[in-house]
């Protein structure tokens, strides 16, 4: 179980130094560390994405960061598409949103090899009905895979909805927490067999915000870009493997239930 609280760490640590990313290592730390269930991880997945990203919105919050008319436009059809995500995933195995959860890591990890620019320059809004479309596609994901879509939101706010930084990552933060709490609810009501394990999204949610502390304080010694791509290097070799070991479950998952049977 340590290399499960590193893993949580780990999550914590990415957020803080990089502003995004850390989402993306619940679920894989949840199945390959803790030994989840694939569809129990995505649930629990979601509860520990919304909490840390609801504490992370906060202080942003407080200094009036957060552009509501994008968490308005964005937000709100997002929770739309996490529920329809979410239902949608109901009719796919675990096996299934696992293979699709590897090609989002490895889109994440195209994503940070070619970061945001930092632009403070506005720029004109896209029209109302592009911003929610936008919005739907990035529920849609987290309802069916379990992240929270920060490496598609904050590049959506800043290059399309002309958002300066300052205000791309508390809006994004908040974009999360709306979706998650929606894809965990619809999740929950899915459920079936063991229930969720709530000491350890409780321990999760803990560590991975301590994490975050400690990497804002570590990013502000380190070099941002070496980190970025350091971590997508990273999210390619564990996107490559999830998507190996799930391949074939997909595949012939006949001979797969029977291998494991005989073992």
């Amino acid at each position: 179980m340590i290399l499960a609280w590193l893993g949580a760490a780990l999550i914590g640590l990415s957020l803080g130094l990089l502003g995004s990313g850390g989402s993306i290592l619940t679920v894989p730390v949840l199945v390959y560390l803790v030994g989840e269930p694939d569809k129990l991880a995505i649930a629990e997945s979601l509860a520990i994405v919304g909490a840390i990203s609801l504490f992370g919105a906060l202080p942003y919050a407080r200094k009036r960061q957060i552009d509501w008319h994008s968490v308005l436009w964005f937000g709100l059809p997002g929770i739309l598409g996490t529920y329809l995500g979410s239902a949608l995933s109901a009719h796919l195995s675990g096996a299934m949103q696992l293979m699709l959860f590897a090609v989002v890591m490895l889109l994440a990890a195209l994503r940070m090899f070619r970061p945001v620019p930092a632009s403070s320059t506005p720029r004109p809004r896209p029209s109302a009905a592009i911003t929610a479309a936008q919005g739907v596609g990035v529920g849609i994901l987290t309802g069916v895979v379990g992240v929270g879509g920060g490496f598609l939101i904050i590049p959506a706010l800043v290059l399309l909805g002309g958002l300066p930084m300052s205000l791309a990552v508390g809006t994004s933060l908040t974009i999360i927490t709306l979706n998650s709490a929606t894809g965990f609810l619809k999740h929950l009501d899915m459920l079936e067999g063991p229930g969720l394990h709530w000491n350890l999204i409780l321990t999760f949610v803990v560590i991975g915000i301590l994490g975050s502390f400690l990497g804002a304080r570590l990013g502000k010694k380190v070099s941002n870009e070496g980190l970025r791509k350091g971590f997508a290097a990273f999210l390619v070799v564990m996107g490559v493997y999830v998507l190996a070991t799930n391949l074939p479950r997909v595949l012939h998952p006949a001979q797969v239930a029977e291998a494991h049977l005989q073992r």
